[in-house]
């Protein structure tokens, strides 16, 4: 298998790094050939809809379709909607744009109807054309919770969106997805992998729940294939949201050193930027492959470079 020709990819993804990267890899890849196993430990209701933003921006994004400004949302979206419901008293400090939200409105009738969430996800993602698998991580509710100091709990987008991420973290809540199982599809995924790809995102919030339904780290630790990770952290500091005090929060140094040893058990090799090749050595150390390059994914043409290199680096792993 060469890195232009790698066969099934599956890549386990969070929001706005992973959708960047999947552009990317869809560049350099079959777009068929790759599953994103998706986080919902972000889902919740607002305005009476179910609400999957990491599902929702991998599939804007691959669908060429993401508000690029934002991260999130449909480009050229409306707000009609929460901007009347704000002038009538409620909160709005969650903003659903019109087109999104009829797509939420979809989403939350069908499921009322009998459908799993991993079936409506397809139904929108072969509705915008995308021809990537995207499967969320479960069909069962798993709220991921926040755990902050004064022994205040949120749901994560309380945290990030309505708080805008607090640094008092002193812990992070899995157990919803702890007790979940995922679908048929997902399982069968992981074990038709040629290479398994964690996607630069938030290692305690977005990897960290696909991690803690029991059945996918099984299935991934039972692996014979290269598991491959990003690291998101470049300069000892995220790229892009609060990855640091989620990951000062349960104890793990804010380095790519630090995800590398934290994904140790389960990854065998890592990509890291240019700006942390000194940690390459540490991090061999701890028993990995190490890549080093240009991490910081600005144009589509960057994160393929990148997925390319991932691709290589799990051939020189297997």
């Amino acid at each position: 298998m060469s890195p232009e020709a790698p066969g099934s990819i599956v890549a386990l993804a969070g929001g706005v790094g992973a959708a960047r990267f999947l552009s990317g890899l869809t560049a350099a890849v079959d777009p068929a050939s790759v599953t994103a196993i998706v986080n919902t430990g972000d889902d919740r209701s607002f305005y009476g809809v179910h609400v999957s933003p990491d599902l929702d921006i991998v599939t804007y994004t691959l669908a060429g379709e993401i508000d690029r400004e934002r991260g999130f949302g449909l480009a050229g979206d409306s707000f009609s909607l929460v901007e009347r419901l704000a002038a009538l008293g409620h909160e709005t400090w969650f903003r659903l744009g019109d087109r999104d939200f009829a797509h939420c409105l979809h989403r939350t009738l069908r499921m009322r109807a009998g459908a799993r969430l991993g079936e409506v996800a397809d139904e929108l993602r072969r509705d915008l054309g995308v021809k990537t698998r995207i499967l969320p991580m479960s069909d069962d509710p798993c709220p991921t919770i926040v755990e902050l100091g004064g022994g205040r709990r949120v749901h994560f987008e309380e945290y990030l969106v309505r708080d805008g991420a607090p640094a008092d973290v002193e812990g992070v809540d899995l157990s919803a997805a702890a007790a979940a199982t995922p679908s048929a599809s997902v399982l069968a995924a992981i074990r038709a992998a040629d290479v398994i790809a964690v996607c630069p995102s938030n290692p305690v919030v977005s990897i960290g729940p696909i991690l803690a339904v029991p059945e996918i780290r099984a299935a991934i630790e039972a692996t014979q294939v290269p598991v491959v990770a990003i690291s998101p952290i470049v300069g000892g500091a995220p790229i892009k949201g609060p990855a640091d005090s989620l990951l000062r929060g349960i104890g793990v140094e804010v380095s790519a050193r630090g995800v590398a040893a934290h994904y140790r058990d389960w990854i065998r090799a890592i990509v890291i930027d240019d700006r942390d090749a000194e940690l390459a050595g540490p991090i061999r150390e701890l028993g990995l492959g190490v890549a080093v390059c240009d991490t910081i994914m600005t144009h589509r043409d960057r994160a393929a470079a990148l997925a390319r290199t991932l691709l290589s680096l799990a051939e020189s792993v297997r």
